[in-house]
């Protein structure tokens, strides 16, 4: 239920006037607060946590409203988020890891490593050899996962005979598609050539190194009780509760790498600033430069990709290409993408997080917040105001 609106805007305008003395000494950007304040005074979101960062120096670090309004918890820049899909270039990022170490290639047909994918055929009957860089550019044409056998899948492992067994959805390569199962088939292709679980795999070799201790596909009970609470917007305006996905976070389900990572702010800026290093860290190299040069450049030729492509937004399907999975913007364009820079490269969540990485700009924005049913979140107002007036702040146009 959500609360009676005099009790919820009273709640609003509180989160609005508090301060954090905890956090007192985190940099901010002149006009990013005032921005999101007014998203959060907007009933467009319950509150937000914002980073700018460089690729050695936060520039800005921020929380705004609250992290659930019944309980008037005030957001914090350590409160957790349901990232989804920002999970993705992370599956992308340990696929290029193991590239970096010989043990495969993206080139390499996915049979290699899945050896159930050898007898998978495209709507025309022919061998689909769907390669891994089809997986992880969503241009396989791979069917699906659904029903129950899917929520009653416990492992990566579980969902293979579904996606086999969903005929496939267009020949490979002809065009781009959001498709969950072939980032989740690479984080299987991760397991197998490792003999690592997705989850441990991460951890070891992504999360730890790069001191990401809030970033997990299961959150801990101490790790819940900082979860900020996903809302909807309903038709009078007013923000309501909406229940967290239940087929994420909870052990015993698969770790899935389309979109089952948990994350907070900071945490994901160490990733981004990883990125904008060109693979390093803090001395530690996480991946080359032959390895980045895949997850920030184009793969899918001249195919219209991205969330962008109807006339609603614009028709700029053309204005994106897609990496190893990542989206990079190759023409900037009115709205959302005004402020940055071609070769700009990153990732949205179903609940309206974003992290940009613009490598002209040297700098990676950041921006967590839990809101359910955004028309599109990539295209959302509350992303737009935020890069806006980072950039500004940076002396961006």
């Amino acid at each position: 239920m959500h609360l009676p609106r005099p009790i919820a805007c009273l709640a609003l305008a509180a989160a609005l006037s508090l301060t954090r003395p905890a956090f007192a000494a985190e940099p901010v950007l002149a006009g990013v607060g005032t921005a999101m304040q007014d998203m959060v005074a907007n009933s467009e979101i319950a509150g937000a946590v914002t980073i700018v960062a460089t690729k050695d120096k936060v520039l800005h670090l921020a929380s705004t409203g609250m992290a659930d309004i019944a309980s008037k918890r005030a957001m914090t820049p350590d409160a957790l988020f349901w990232i989804a899909s920002m999970t993705k270039p992370i599956t992308g990022t340990a696929v290029l890891m193991l590239q970096d170490e010989g043990k495969l290639n993206v080139a390499d047909p996915v049979a290699k490593y899945l050896p159930e994918f050898a007898n998978l055929k495209t709507p025309s009957g022919k061998p689909a050899n769907l390669t891994i860089t089809q997986l992880l550019t969503h241009t396989s044409g791979l069917g699906e996962a659904a029903g129950e056998s899917a929520k009653n899948a416990r492992t990566l492992a579980d969902l293979v005979p579904l996606w086999l067994a969903t005929p496939m959805q267009y020949e490979p390569g002809a065009k781009w598609k959001y498709t969950q199962s072939g980032i989740n088939a690479a984080a299987r292709i991760v397991e197998v050539v490792s003999g690592m679980t997705f989850d441990a795999f991460l951890q070891k070799r992504l999360f730890d190194p790069l001191g990401m201790k809030d970033t997990t596909f299961y959150p801990s009970d101490a790790q819940r009780a900082r979860l900020a609470t996903a809302y909807g917007k309903n038709k009078d305006g007013t923000l309501e509760a909406v229940p967290p996905r239940a087929d994420f976070g909870t052990r015993g389900r698969p770790p899935q790498g389309n979109g089952g990572l948990y994350s907070t702010a900071p945490d994901y800026a160490r990733f981004c600033q990883m990125l904008l290093s060109g693979g390093t860290l803090d001395a530690q190299r996480i991946l080359s430069a032959d390895a980045m040069k895949f997850l920030s450049t184009p793969q899918t030729g001249d195919l219209p990709t991205g969330f962008f492509q109807n006339d609603t937004f614009g028709q700029r399907g053309k204005n994106y290409g897609w990496g190893i999975g990542t989206s990079i913007l190759r023409t900037p364009h009115e709205g959302v993408a005004a402020m940055l820079s071609p070769g700009t490269f990153g990732h949205g969540g179903a609940w309206g997080t974003q992290a940009w990485c613009d490598p002209v700009r040297g700098v990676a924005f950041v921006m967590m917040v839990q809101r359910a049913n955004f028309p599109n979140s990539d295209a959302s107002v509350v992303r737009g105001a935020f890069q806006q007036a980072a950039a500004d702040a940076l002396g961006g146009k």
